[in-house]
C-alpha cells in the first residue's frame, strides 16, 4: 500500500450491567482502535484482545507501537500475518487494512472477501451468569430474540438456570456456554436437563488441555470448540472431538485468518460459528462477513455497553444487519 499513517487509541465503554462468565466479571469494556491513513482515506479496526491469554488493549498497543516504523513504511494483509502472532493486535491492524483497502480500491470488503452480498444473520443473544430467575428475566427481556445462549459455570445451580430460561422462552433456539467450567462427570449429570430443554449447542465444556475428555463421549448435542481453537493451525486437531469451530477475530488475529478458518472447517467436515468478545459495532462489521460462511452466529457484543458507535449494527427480529457505512465500504 505504500506509506501509511498509524494511530492507536484505547477507548473505555461502560457496560449496562456487570457481565459474568466462569472466572471473570467485567464492568466496562476497554478496546484498542487502530487507524491507518493513506491519500486522505482512513481504515479502522477494533480489538478487545483475549482476556484469558492476558491479551489486552495496553499490551496490544505495545505490540503495534514496537512496529510503528515498519507499519508506516507500508504493509499488506499478507505481510502482517508473519509480523504478529494471532491475537488482538493483529486483528485490529488486519481489519484496519481491509477497511482502508475498500476505500482506496472502490471495492467493498465483502467483494474482496468473496462472501457474496451480505445478508442479515440470525444471531444469538447472551444471558450472563446469574441467579436462575434473573437469567430468565434477561431472556424474556430479549423480546425480539430467536436464539439465546446461556453462560453456565459447572455449579449444581446450572440445572435450575437451564430450566428457568427454557420455561421463560419456550420459543427460542437455546445454546449453553461453559467457558471451560465443566468436568466430564458434571456434563454427564447435566445432559438429561440439556436434552429435555432442547439445547442445541454445548460450547467449550472442558478446560483447554483436557480435550481428551471428549474421547468416547457420544453427545446428542453438538459440541463447539472456543478456547480450544485459537487460529487456523488448531482446526484440524478438533476433528473427532468437536462438531463446531467458534471463530473469533480477536483470537485468530483478524478477518484474513477468520475467513480461512471458516473455509477450512467446512473442508474438514466441521461446522463454523462466528463469535465475539464484548465490543462495539466497529468490531462486529468484519465478523459479520465471516458470519456469511457460518452455521451459527453469536454477534451480540454491542448490546452490553451503555452506548455504541454513531453508525452501528442493527438488531431486529433476532437478526443482525450491518450498514455499509460502518466499515469496509467503498468510497467514491
Amino acid at each position: 500500500m505504500g506509506r501509511l499513517t498509524l494511530r492507536t487509541e484505547i477507548e473505555r465503554w461502560p457496560l449496562v450491567a456487570p457481565f459474568r462468565i466462569t472466572g471473570y466479571t467485567w464492568e466496562a469494556l476497554d478496546v484498542l482502535v487502530v487507524s491507518l491513513g493513506k491519500d486522505g482515506h482512513v481504515g479502522r479496526g477494533e480489538a478487545q484482545g483475549v482476556y484469558y491469554r492476558n491479551d489486552n488493549p495496553a499490551s496490544m498497543t505495545g505490540q503495534i507501537e514496537s512496529l510503528r516504523t515498519t507499519i508506516e513504511a507500508g504493509i499488506s494483509r499478507e505481510s502482517l500475518q508473519s509480523m504478529l502472532p494471532p491475537g488482538g493486535a493483529r486483528n485490529a491492524l488486519d481489519c484496519a487494512l481491509w477497511d482502508l483497502e475498500a476505500k482506496l480500491s472502490g471495492r467493498p470488503a465483502w467483494q474482496v472477501a468473496e462472501v457474496g452480498n451480505p445478508r442479515p444473520l440470525l444471531t444469538t443473544f447472551t444471558c450472563g451468569v446469574d441467579e436462575p430467575e434473573k437469567m430468565a428475566a434477561a431472556a424474556r427481556a430479549y423480546t425480539h430474540a430467536r436464539a439465546i445462549k446461556l453462560k453456565l459455570t459447572g455449579e449444581p445451580i446450572d440445572t435450575e438456570r437451564v430450566h428457568a430460561v427454557r420455561e421463560a422462552r419456550a420459543d427460542v433456539w437455546l445454546g449453553v456456554d461453559a467457558n471451560q467450567g465443566f468436568t466430564r462427570a458434571f456434563l454427564e449429570r447435566l445432559m438429561p436437563t440439556l436434552t429435555e430443554a432442547r439445547v442445541a449447542l454445548i460450547e467449550q465444556p472442558f478446560p483447554v488441555g483436557q480435550e481428551s475428555l471428549l474421547d468416547g463421549f457420544r453427545s446428542p448435542i453438538p459440541v463447539t470448540a472456543d478456547e480450544s481453537v485459537q487460529c487456523l493451525s488448531d482446526v484440524p486437531g478438533l476433528v473427532g472431538r468437536f462438531n463446531i469451530v467458534n471463530i473469533k477475530l480477536d483470537k485468530c488475529g483478524g478477518l484474513t485468518e477468520g475467513l480461512a478458518m471458516a473455509r477450512a472447517a467446512r473442508h474438514l467436515g466441521l461446522e463454523a460459528m462466528v463469535g465475539c468478545m464484548t465490543s462495539t459495532s466497529l468490531a462486529m462489521a468484519p465478523a459479520f462477513l465471516v458470519g456469511q460462511l457460518c452455521n451459527v452466529v453469536d454477534l451480540d457484543g454491542p448490546i452490553f455497553p451503555k452506548s455504541d458507535r454513531a453508525i452501528a449494527v442493527q438488531y431486529a427480529d433476532g437478526f443482525i444487519t450491518c450498514p455499509q457505512e460502518l466499515w469496509g465500504h467503498a468510497t467514491e
